[in-house]
């Protein structure tokens, strides 16, 4: 048997709360489709067993286990704006923070000119 990743029992705080919140909408997703839990895992190709830990927000689920999910759903298209680079807020802060100490070094002034 698979050994679940050490990361799974030790995610932070948010990133646990947020694997919490998805996997009930995906629940509440299945639930508005009427469809049941042994005919859901049958379309993911799961057991009832990981789709009830998916619905759960586990995070030793696979993450192919919750794309597939979301493509259920027709909603796999949102997993490219999670780490896109034009959405990632810290690293923009990380760059422009640096540019503006590049910024503060005192000019050199042109050639010719006092």
């Amino acid at each position: 048997m698979p050994r679940a990743a050490q990361a799974s029992y030790s995610l932070p705080g948010g990133a646990s709360a947020a694997l919490a919140v998805l996997g009930a909408n995906l629940r509440l997703a299945r639930l508005r489709r009427g469809q049941s839990l042994r005919a859901w895992a049958l379309r993911l190709d799961v057991s009832v067993p990981t789709l009830l830990a998916m619905e759960r927000g586990a995070p030793s689920v696979g993450i192919g286990v919750y794309a597939a999910a979301l493509w259920l759903m027709d909603r796999h298209a949102a997993l490219e704006d999670l780490a896109a680079p034009a959405n990632d807020a810290q690293a923009l802060a990380q760059e422009v923070l640096a540019l503006q100490r590049k910024g503060t070094k005192a000019p050199k002034a042109p050639k010719g000119h006092a």
